[in-house]
């Protein structure tokens, strides 16, 4: 009998262009961060990946997507959850070098589940 590994549910506030390379990707890694990005930061809260998608993607890019992905939960447990401010506005800061580790250990596809333009 197999057991189905523990996963977490994570969220990415994402815009197009970031988007776009995910897709390149076949929906299953986040692409490598630029210079000036050092920290890869998904987030625990859907509603606050919502405002983030809205309020700022939407602002800059012209688009705004939420994303949701699952990851290996005992890999998670080497990135302390943050606040980055109120109880709800938790993140992971994934040290960009660290990303294809972090990407290694992403389960099933990356998908799209909030649209705002």
């Amino acid at each position: 009998m197999t057991s189905r590994q523990a996963t977490t549910t994570l969220w990415r506030p994402t815009g197009p262009a970031e988007l776009d390379l995910v897709r390149e990707l076949n929906w299953r890694a986040w692409p490598p961060r630029l210079p000036e990005q050092p920290i890869f930061y998904p987030v625990l809260d859907e509603d606050y990946a919502i405002r983030i998608a809205r309020d700022w993607n939407v602002k800059h890019d012209g688009a705004g997507f939420v994303t949701r992905f699952e990851v290996d939960s005992e890999f998670l447990r080497r990135y302390p959850v943050q606040q980055a401010g109120g109880r709800t506005i938790l993140e992971l800061w994934v040290p960009a070098e660290e990303l294809d580790d972090f990407n290694a250990h992403i389960v099933g596809e990356i998908q799209v589940i909030h649209k705002f333009r």
